[in-house]
């Protein structure tokens, strides 16, 4: 039987849903949302490291070869597209135009990291092995990781922007978060937080 005691108990719990609900609306409304826009980004600036994801580059590295593959050619590797290209080039134009300057560029030393960083047309790119992928047994993420999480605690307390361009797994592998070709994510060093930043 559905007593008064249960009507009154139902109506309290739908109470308690519809506030979560609201509370829910208005913290993402409040700016707490995973995901910032570029000019949100620019006027309040999580934390001082970019991790990007290198742009689009369709293909397989070495054609599934792990032999064949070899850093120093770009010709083993998958390399960016006519896609890949302009989307690289258009992402450093939007940086521009929303006033975003970094101080710092580091890359991955495979191919379609550098030149991604190098079309972002942004400044001086430094290769840095702590951004690379893994790949078959010749490469181990592991490494990369550790070497940069290490690189990471020596940047907390640096003033200057620093931008990364690597590969997805390094990117959520330190992050928690997935990203496409050409995706971006604000990373807070000290608190761990991170947000996605949208630049299309």
């Amino acid at each position: 039987m559905f007593t008064k005691y249960h009507q009154s108990l139902y109506c309290n719990t739908s109470v308690k849903w519809a506030i979560c609900f609201f509370c829910l609306i208005a913290f993402n409304a409040s700016g707490n949302s995973p995901e910032l826009t570029l000019a949100e980004y620019a006027k309040r600036s999580l934390g001082n490291v970019r991790l990007l994801r290198h742009a689009f580059a369709p293909e397989m590295d070495a054609n599934g070869q792990p032999d064949k593959f070899k850093i120093d050619d770009c010709s083993t590797q998958r390399n960016l597209d006519s896609i890949g290209v302009e989307q690289a080039t258009l992402i450093g134009k939007r940086f521009i135009a929303n006033g975003i300057k970094f101080g710092i560029i580091y890359s991955s030393q495979w191919c379609r990291c550098l030149e991604t960083a190098q079309l972002l047309d942004l400044g001086e790119v430094t290769r840095e092995v702590a951004l690379n992928s893994g790949f078959r047994k010749l490469f181990k993420l592991e490494k990369s990781l550790a070497r940069l999480r290490i690189m990471l605690d020596s940047l907390k307390d640096e003033e200057k922007l620093v931008l990364m361009v690597t590969h997805s797994g390094v990117i959520s592998a330190i992050t928690g978060v997935n990203v496409k070709s050409g995706g971006a994510v604000a990373y807070n060093i000290k608190t761990k937080i991170s947000k996605i930043i949208s630049i299309e």
